[in-house]
């Protein structure tokens, strides 16, 4: 009996899958692979059942011989493992990140004399139906909400990437990359509240009101699936505060970070240039508990940032802080630094570490930003936020295309460091 072997990612059994099955089953004895929890997410397919579940799924089918756990996206423990005649696949792997997963097979089957069989994909309304019933799921506000807090336990270090509108939301949703012989994606998004006031072409001083960030929400919720942490400044009146995490957690955020300052926000690039004051650890701490008291689930998460090391307060106030706030009911703590060597942070993380090794660790490399990922997993980080490049990306170049008009007085000239417009439309789904 011939051995053959497939591998699914998904937590819904279709036509499609049938097929691959049903065609595996002419070949021989078939094992089917299911995709680990954390394996899933690096494949940007966010599990919405358990692994258990998923398994019986494909037990229910009648078509699998044996059952097992495949723990990374890649097959190369797999393979070598079972040594199977066959490996099948549907041929929608061909192009894009996915196919590194594919060239990862072909070359780990000729090792051993081992054929890869590619399935057309099955392409139907009821497939797409069903695939976009999944989508909509998982945008739903009480799967996103809690999907943060899922990615604290599953992955080593949560990516977030800022965003501040429905486009930019595509592209922390898309952006998928094969890299060393694994695909990266971000795991949520960040919305800032100085890239959202900078797109309105408003000072970063609170001037762009909850309503109108909840709006730049919705814009990016609307077209996204991944959790949203939002940046909610100061948090503002405690009265105030209470309502807004309240509309933020029935809208589905998963998150809202505020520091620990008082009076008119100034942003924190400055520190001491600008006047800022520190609020008191017993207001701060009056504003975190009332937060948390105000909710209905245990799934939104409100998250401390310390501005000591910021103002030059020095390291022992930042970490008395950071302690309170955690007794306070802090579910994170975010802390800043706008040195250029991330000394300071890693020093903090380990002496935070050393009495407390749960409570997420957010950290905000854009001044520090040669630390790698892997780097800031050892120094306890949990949360890493790339804060505001996307913004500071387009603005350069917007800037750049609108002066060679100006200076050629046509668009020719610029042409060539433009994107097509069909690639910016093919991020955009149809209905």
């Amino acid at each position: 009996m011939k051995k053959v072997y497939t591998c699914f990612c998904t937590d819904v059994i279709h036509e499609g899958h049938l097929n691959i099955l049903r065609n595996a089953k002419k070949y021989g004895e078939v094992t089917v692979g299911v995709l680990s929890d954390e394996a899933m997410v690096r494949f940007n397919r966010f599990p919405t059942i358990t692994l258990e579940e998923r398994m019986e799924l494909v037990r229910e089918t009648g078509l699998a011989d044996k059952i097992i756990i495949q723990d990374t996206i890649m097959y190369d423990d797999v393979l070598e493992r079972l040594k199977p005649d066959y490996c099948i696949h549907g041929d929608n792997w061909k192009e894009g990140p996915e196919s590194a997963i594919r060239r990862n097979v072909i070359e780990k089957l000729n090792q051993y004399g081992g054929e890869l069989i590619e399935i057309a994909y099955t392409r139907s309304r009821d497939v797409k139906k069903i695939d976009d019933r999944m989508k909509e799921k998982l945008a739903m506000p009480e799967f996103r909400r809690s999907r943060l807090r899922r990615l604290l336990e599953i992955r080593p270090i949560v990516k977030a990437l800022e965003v501040h509108s429905g486009l930019t939301g595509l592209i922390a949703e898309k952006t998928v990359v094969e890299n060393d012989g694994e695909l990266d994606q971000f795991d949520a998004m960040w919305i800032s509240s100085l890239c959202d006031s900078t797109a309105k072409g408003k000072p970063d001083i609170e001037l762009v009101d909850m309503s109108s960030r909840i709006r730049t929400i919705d814009d990016v919720m609307d077209v996204t699936t991944k959790p949203v942490i939002l940046d909610g400044d100061t948090g503002g009146l405690i009265e105030h505060f209470v309502y807004n995490v309240r509309t933020l957690e029935r809208m589905g955020v998963s998150a809202i970070i505020i520091e620990d300052k008082t009076g008119l926000k100034k942003n924190s690039l400055f520190g001491t240039e600008a006047e800022q004051t520190q609020d008191s650890i017993e207001n701060f701490t009056a504003k975190l508990s009332a937060g948390k008291e105000a909710l209905r689930t245990d799934e939104f998460m409100i998250i401390a940032r310390i501005e000591s090391l910021i103002l030059e307060k020095g390291m022992e106030d930042a970490l008395e802080r950071a302690f309170a706030y955690t007794k306070a009911g802090a579910d994170g703590i975010m802390i800043h630094s706008r040195r250029k060597s991330p000394e300071e942070i890693v020093q903090f993380c380990h002496s935070f570490r050393e009495k407390d090794s749960k409570t997420p660790i957010v950290v905000v490399p854009t001044s520090f930003n040669s630390i790698t990922e892997e780097e800031l997993v050892k120094a306890g980080a949990s949360i890493v936020i790339y804060a505001n490049q996307l913004t500071r990306s387009a603005f350069p170049a917007m800037q750049q295309t609108a002066v060679s008009i100006l200076k050629n007085h046509r668009a020719m000239e610029a042409d060539a460091s433009l994107m097509p417009f069909e690639d910016i439309i093919r991020l955009i789904d149809e209905i």
